[in-house]
């Protein structure tokens, strides 16, 4: 019998499992079956054949969530077929053969690029190469400016560090264009900036909607709005 989607939520970079915590507690309210994916960030073929695994053990249809580079993510994986929708937070969603940089290049520079710390892989962290953070100082401007200064702060200090392939990375596929898309585009974003936002969701004929005021952190600032966006893409996708 068809069943209702489980939502998987897929995080960006320098943030982690955690910036889902208030839209997991909403969509639990509503009876909605969620996961939140623990994302490597160690490019976007690693981090794509993650989540691919990840899908294979979930029953059943399946709405993927991603938020800023975990849209680059659900794009390339969400091509396998129990998935039957994607929503985009904050995020870019790249064409076939396109990067962030990609994209990048055709707009203003975000704020947070001149931000980035860049350095060395530790041992284990997914081979040669260079990942990056933000500095602490500039994250809660670029970041999360719509967060109580103390949480940005602490964000700050516990950022989990991305792969700095993962802006030239190019996607392998675009599940948008085959899968219904939904797109939250957060007009006051200092990382990704609106504008790249609004070209690849209206690019994509994802239902669009904004939110003039919220930052990069809008999944931790506003997760009611969030939920609510994910619940509409459910409730779309739901047998009747």
């Amino acid at each position: 019998m068809p069943t209702t989607p489980s939502v998987v939520l897929v995080h960006g970079g320098f943030a982690d499992t955690s910036s889902w915590i208030g839209v997991v507690a909403e969509l639990q309210r509503h009876r909605i079956p969620v996961l939140a994916a623990a994302t490597p960030l160690r490019g976007l073929t690693q981090d794509a054949a993650y989540l691919t695994a990840l899908l294979d053990r979930i029953d059943g249809p399946v709405v993927l969530v991603g938020h800023a580079y975990g849209g680059a993510v659900i794009s390339a994986a969400g091509v396998v077929p129990k998935v039957v929708g994607l929503v985009y937070v904050s995020s870019y969603l790249p064409d076939a053969g396109e990067s962030h940089a990609d994209l990048q290049s055709r707009f203003t520079p975000a704020p947070i690029l001149a931000c980035l710390q860049r350095s060395t892989c530790a041992p284990g962290a997914g081979g040669p190469g260079a990942e990056l953070t933000i500095r602490t100082d500039a994250y809660p401007e670029v970041f999360a400016a719509d967060l109580a200064p103390d949480l940005a702060e602490v964000l700050a200090a516990i950022q989990r560090p991305i792969a700095e392939s993962t802006l030239t990375d190019t996607a392998p596929a675009a599940a948008w264009r085959t899968k219904p898309a939904w797109a939250l585009v957060t007009g006051s974003d200092r990382a990704l900036t609106p504008e790249i936002q609004r070209f690849t969701a209206h690019r994509a004929g994802a239902t669009v909607h904004e939110a003039a005021t919220a930052s990069h952190a809008v999944t931790l600032s506003q997760p009611g709005l969030v939920a609510d966006l994910i619940i509409q893409a459910v409730q779309a996708l739901s047998p009747a």
